[in-house]
């Protein structure tokens, strides 16, 4: 198993498929209306008849949703509430309740064994909103122009989402990057500056935290950033001496692999908050139309 973007798909298609092999693609589209998203859909129907599709949206009148229901023999629609499908530009809502269906098709044979693991991340979750929004807050308040966000295995993908979030969310006047914990060292740490908020999401697991704490300890060592945050999954005292804020998601029991959708709350909130102070409208932070909601005019060959 492993995860492809669309726009990859696109243009790499027979790359990345061996045509005599049977496939499960699982498409993940908050609108379903994304021309790259449709046309590999659409593509892979004609293309590649071994291929089973289940579509996840948050948008059950878009249009890859209509080829699913027209293809009942080899798609499955999954639809979630429309209240997922958020109208502004950045996805928050819908992501998390994306990432969350992930995980429920992860147990679909065990559906009791997640039952636990979600009541945690609930759990977690409306504390860490609480938490969260205060040091955000405190945050977007100083002047700073870059944001990295870093973190080990699954982690580096939660990195990935919050740089692009604050990134939208703040139309790019504040730049941001992502790396793995031992990756920045070779080569983007060196785009640390004083004008940057470094923030770490700290493993849960020993043998990964002793390379994050270490890089954590590097970076304020060296005085390379202005401010230093951390993630942690559970309360320490250990971090206050490295850290300017330390975030706790007090659920120690809570393994990586599920933790996106708390994890990614702070830069949700970052951004929003960035984006009132720069004078952005959140809910449509692009004033040029660099980007849009749905990105729809891509044209296909």
């Amino acid at each position: 198993m492993w995860a492809v973007p669309s726009t990859d798909l696109l243009t790499n298609l027979e790359d990345l498929v061996f045509a005599d092999r049977p496939y499960l693609w699982v498409s993940f589209s908050r609108s379903g209306d994304s021309s790259e998203g449709l046309a590999v859909l659409e593509s892979a129907i004609e293309k590649y008849p071994k291929v089973r599709h289940l579509v996840v949206t948050c948008n059950e009148q878009g249009r890859m949703a209509a080829v699913c229901k027209t293809k009942p023999h080899n798609t499955f629609l999954l639809a979630l509430d429309d209240s997922a499908n958020d109208r502004g530009l950045a996805m928050t809502s819908s992501y998390t309740n994306m990432v969350v269906a992930g995980q429920c098709l992860a147990h679909a044979f065990s559906p009791d064994d997640y039952e636990d693991t979600f009541s945690t991340l609930l759990r977690a979750g409306e504390r860490f909103l609480e938490s969260a929004q205060e040091v955000a807050t405190v945050i977007a308040r100083k002047e700073f122009s870059k944001a990295c966000f870093v973190g080990s295995g699954v982690l580096r993908a939660v990195g990935q989402e919050s740089a692009l979030k604050l990134l939208e969310l703040t139309a790019g006047k504040i730049h941001t990057l992502s790396e793995s914990t031992l990756g920045l060292r070779h080569g983007p740490m060196s785009a640390l500056d004083e004008d940057t908020v470094f923030v770490s999401f700290l493993s849960r697991d020993r043998h990964r935290r002793n390379y994050e704490l270490d890089l954590i300890d590097e970076v304020r060592r060296k005085k390379l950033v202005k401010l230093q945050i951390v993630v942690s999954p559970d309360s320490t005292n250990q971090l206050d001496r490295v850290a300017d804020h330390v975030l706790s998601l007090d659920a120690p029991n809570l393994v990586d692999e599920y933790r996106a959708p708390v994890d990614v709350i702070l830069a949700q909130l970052l951004g929003l908050f960035c984006s009132l102070r720069l004078g952005l409208q959140p809910d449509c932070p692009s004033p040029n139309g660099a980007i849009s909601r749905v990105v729809s005019h891509v044209t296909i060959y």
